[in-house]
């Protein structure tokens, strides 16, 4: 005896025949946890040398795009540390990467930039952030590359990470 025919079984029976079986239920969650895991591990590798986190090389980085910026604005374009990002600007300041500079029309707004120290590091910054993207592009298509941006933009939309990437990479979008 036969069951009558469901909705489900309509919307099945139109998926292609190559389509996989959808995956567990929190296997794309745990993929999405080991490639950050992995990207991680091998950019704090690269970085072990220079002394920098990934967060540290976040912060400069944006920088170098974006400076002068106050600490809220890094704050609104990073993804590497939640909150405010004071701790790590200040270990930079430390370090003679970061300078600190008063605002010319109000002196209590307090305006980061790079010092010469710095933007030396920057060339090799974005030679690591090259390498570690690459981890991701020998690995898809382009086609692949734009599903899978699409869909992460989605799944973070409206988070605090995701208004700091919308925000740092508008331009990409255009």
């Amino acid at each position: 005896m036969s069951r009558p025919q469901t909705a489900t079984d309509t919307t099945l029976s139109r998926a292609p025949a190559t389509a996989e079986p959808p995956p567990h239920d929190s296997e794309l969650r745990y993929l999405l946890l080991a490639a950050q895991r992995e990207g991680a591990r091998q950019m704090t590798g690269q970085l072990r040398p220079f002394n920098l986190t990934p967060a540290q090389a976040e912060i400069l980085l944006v920088l170098a795009e974006r400076a002068p910026l106050t600490l809220a604005e890094v704050g609104r374009l990073i993804v590497c540390e939640s909150g405010s990002p004071s701790r790590i600007v200040d270990t930079l300041t430390k370090r003679s990467l970061i300078d600190r500079e008063p605002g010319q029309v109000d002196r209590r707004v307090v305006y980061l930039r790079l010092t010469p120290r710095g933007q030396e590091l920057i060339p090799v910054l974005r030679g690591i952030d090259t390498q570690t993207d690459a981890m991701i592009t020998d690995c898809l298509s382009l086609e692949e590359q734009a599903v899978m941006t699409r869909g992460l933009r989605r799944i973070l939309d409206g988070t605090p990470s995701g208004t700091a990437l919308a925000a740092r990479f508008e331009h990409e979008k255009q």
